[in-house]
């Protein structure tokens, strides 16, 4: 079905807003942590319903911040005629305002839900984080995007949040090797809003939302992205000095792809054709973390 086929409110437009090509940045993290944690126990006392828990607390967060996000920037003007990137639903009339305020609620209070249980294998600090994430998926767009902030909220809530907070959950403890692999995801999934703000860095200078790339400029930008993907493919020699050599390794697979997409990136500029680069990312990262967590499994 075309997008211009979409009804309003209809479940096609609910999928639409929910981006669930975004939600291999939520599983990432927990998939890394819950490899190692399996690793780290030999299997014995893996427990697997904390397990499911982080993940669909992850996905129902990564949804609900899609549709914060949609609202929000839908209001500030950022989605507008001129954008480059997919289709959002509140700019093109496929969700009310009112429904996406409801989904919004819902999604919070649903994540909340699902997290709310992770106190009891992770003590109450889990409820303090369970905060953070729900109060920074709002901060993010309604504030701190605009200011430069969106890859440092990524480097915390897609890397070591997610991936200290489900270690620690199978395990009691944190390493030195969870906190490497939870920068090393961080750095990898903010290569996404990397491709993201570099596609959007012309529209997002003239609506006033400065963003990392806007900030820095395009050149800049170009040498920062593949460089985000090498220094962390590089932090994986950390594994190494505790016998994961394949969690090293395996992941050198995704540095190869990550440096083609970064040159093709470099070679398209600007435009709709960016869109696909955002999409080879996307892939990019999930075959990183697929490896990383193969990597901890075969250690």
């Amino acid at each position: 079905m075309e997008e211009t086929e979409v009804r309003l409110n209809s479940p096609r437009a609910w999928v639409l807003a929910a981006r669930p090509k975004t939600l291999s940045g939520a599983a990432v993290p927990v998939m890394v942590a819950l490899s190692l944690a399996w690793c780290d126990l030999s299997g014995t006392g893996f427990r697997f319903l904390p397990a499911l828990l982080c993940l669909l607390f992850a996905f129902i967060m990564q949804i609900d911040a899609n549709l914060v996000n949609d609202y929000f920037d839908y209001k500030k003007g950022t989605d507008d005629e001129l954008r480059l990137g997919p289709k959002r639903a509140c700019a093109q009339g496929w969700v009310t305002l009112g429904a996406m305020r409801r989904a919004i609620l819902i999604t919070t209070l649903a994540a909340c839900f699902v997290g709310l249980p992770l106190v009891v294998y992770g003590g109450w600090w889990m409820v303090a984080i369970g905060l953070l994430c729900v109060a920074f998926c709002f901060l993010y767009t309604t504030h701190l995007s605009y200011l430069g902030l969106g890859d440092v909220l990524v480097l915390l809530f897609f890397g070591i949040v997610p991936v200290c907070a489900t270690y620690y959950i199978q395990t009691g403890r944190l390493t030195i090797e969870a906190f490497t692999a939870s920068v090393a995801c961080g750095l990898v999934i903010d290569t996404l809003l990397i491709v993201n703000n570099y596609r959007d860095r012309d529209n997002d200078r003239r609506t006033g939302k400065m963003t990392l790339v806007v900030r820095i400029g395009a050149k800049a930008t170009e040498r920062l992205f593949p460089a985000l993907g090498i220094v962390a493919c590089l932090l994986g020699l950390v594994y190494c000095l505790y016998g994961h050599y394949w969690a090293f390794l395996l992941p050198i697979v995704y540095l190869s792809l990550h440096l083609v997409t970064s040159r093709q990136m470099k070679e398209i500029n600007r435009g709709y054709e960016l869109n696909r680069i955002l999409g080879e990312n996307a892939r990019n990262m999930f075959i990183y973390g697929l490896l990383e967590s193969i990597g901890f499994l075969l250690g």
